[in-house]
């Protein structure tokens, strides 16, 4: 029987009285309440947040009889309930002042009617200290304090600097109460997609351990492989049945579409929960995670701050700013790495520098696909890129008809706001995307003995060579091809070579016509 896949399911009580399948995680969480106070947790969105503070929650409730088989209940504990205060922050989508004063208010007119209001304040922050001091008095225990999606508000106001200044001091007074309080507190834990670390929010909060990239904590939401053939076996096996693969192969497949997270230096594999939970529901490998939310600041931010796309498989980042992320967003990087769309491959220990790169196909082709959208829409905001017919056209060698298609991509866009640098970025943005979306090895500038190739595309049956120039000629390209003898590493390769010339032309903003072809 295949397992009963909790997609979406965010309370633990919920999760295991209607006997959804739950991955152990509470021989960390273990670890968690034992060896500190107060965390902050940073993840990506859906990666199961605020399903780890549930289970927080009814373990500080004393809710022995959920844990019944867990790696916890195996451990010594007294399990008295202690006085909860759970709190999500993506309760209201925060566009004012009033929707922010209004979620706070509604999180503490509820527990006010269970442990009093003792001393009025119109502050928000000196009710909520006030309320812990009440909790703590009234049950004679310490509270235990859980903040979901602490951030929601500062990235709702993205773009909007007057009304982030006034929410950061809001949050800041009442965030305050997570060290002011410390005497009343049991136990303390903020989760949120980003860290803002040059906020005041944090620099008041010293006795908050980020727990992000820590190697103990790296698997304490999302999934191992070792958990995934342990609880999900059958459900692999039955994707495997309906899309004609051995189990194996299956395996590999959500490897390929999943997994690829790494949450430390030395972070095991990582699983997508939500994608991977989905794809075992329905059988079916999608885009489950991206299809949910598209990051439409991260992309634009991108296309903005004139990037070279090339760069972002290949990135090197101090493993101290990943955590570090600019209220005003002007470094991309951080962002990318707490959103999931960047993740650690490799890191220099004696420099500190984390090398990254995208995870898995799911994320990449889906950043990759908002990236074209932005990047070639026109002011209808309709997109002219079919990759079905760049793929036919490019495997069958009809090189016109590819090149046409790719002029129509260019002439689509409106190109009003940049100078000619940034055309040229442009240009050379958009013809990466393409090959990149058409699922071919392609290698941008590729060094040989004579110099640099602009683009290197292989299909089984063709190999082309693509060189461009910025206002002089597709002769002109074609020219640097042949006297730098740029076919030389593949003479012996044994596809047809097909050597492009290509002329952006900066007076009609787009690629000129003829451009020149010539086979090998």
């Amino acid at each position: 029987m295949a397992p009963k896949y909790p997609i979406g399911v965010q309370s633990f009580a919920k999760l295991r009285e209607a006997g959804y399948t739950y991955v152990d995680k509470t021989g960390i969480i273990e670890r968690l309440i034992t060896e500190g106070k107060c965390y902050f947790l940073s993840r990506p969105r859906r990666f199961g947040k605020s399903l780890l503070l549930s289970t927080i929650e009814a373990f500080y409730q004393g809710r022995k009889d959920l844990f019944e088989g867990l790696e916890i209940s195996r451990m010594e504990h007294d399990w008295q309930p202690h006085p909860v205060f759970h709190m999500a922050m993506n309760a209201n989508k925060c566009q004012t002042m009033h929707d922010l004063e209004a979620t706070i208010e509604s999180f503490l007119y509820y527990y006010e009617q269970l442990y009093g209001r003792n001393e009025p304040s119109d502050s928000l922050a000196l009710r909520f200290g006030a309320l812990i001091r009440s909790a703590y008095n009234k049950t004679g225990k310490r509270v235990v304090i859980l903040i979901d999606e602490y951030d929601k508000p500062l990235l709702d106001s993205v773009g909007n600097k007057a009304l982030q200044d006034d929410l950061r001091a809001i949050l800041k007074g009442f965030y305050s109460n997570l060290k002011n309080g410390d005497q009343y507190i049991q136990f303390a834990m903020l989760t949120g997609v980003s860290r803002f670390g040059k906020l005041s929010i944090f620099s008041d909060l010293n006795n908050l351990q980020d727990i992000s990239l820590s190697e103990k904590y790296s698997a304490i939401c999302g999934m191992t492989i070792e958990e995934i053939r342990d609880n999900f076996d059958e459900g692999v096996r039955e994707l495997a049945d309906k899309n004609k693969m051995s189990a194996e192969e299956a395996y590999a497949e959500l490897k390929k579409n999943y997994d690829g997270y790494h949450f430390s230096p030395s972070s095991p594999d990582i699983y997508n929960p939500f994608s991977l939970l989905s794809a075992l529901s329905n059988s079916y490998l999608g885009a489950y995670w991206f299809s949910t939310g598209t990051p439409t600041i991260l992309v634009r931010m991108i296309r903005d701050m004139q990037i070279d796309l090339r760069d972002l498989e290949h990135l090197e980042e101090n493993i101290d700013d990943l955590m570090d992320a600019s209220f005003d967003l002007s470094n991309a990087v951080p962002i990318m790495y707490q959103s999931g769309y960047l993740t650690i491959h490799d890191y220099d220990p004696r420099f500190r520098i984390a090398k990254l790169g995208y995870p898995n196909r799911e994320v990449e082709q889906g950043f990759l696909n908002g990236l074209m959208k932005i990047y070639t829409s026109n002011s209808q905001g309709r997109s002219e890129f079919d990759v079905r017919r760049f793929v036919l056209d490019v495997e069958a060698g009809r090189v016109d008809d590819f090149m046409t298609r790719l002029q129509s991509l260019f002439s689509g866009y409106q190109y009003d706001q940049m100078d000619l640098g940034n055309l040229e970025l442009h240009y050379r943005n958009v013809i990466y995307l393409v090959m990149k979306l058409m699922g071919f090895y392609t290698h941008a500038e590729m060094r040989t003995a004579a110099g640099r190739i602009d683009l290197l595309v292989k299909t089984p049956r063709y190999l082309y060579l693509f060189e461009f120039k910025v206002n002089e000629s597709a002769q002109a390209a074609m020219d640097q091809i042949n006297s730098r003898d740029y076919l030389l590493p593949f003479r012996a390769d044994g596809r047809k070579i097909v050597k492009v010339g290509v002329n952006f032309d900066d007076s009609i903003r787009s690629i000129a016509t003829p451009w020149i072809v010539d086979y090998e």
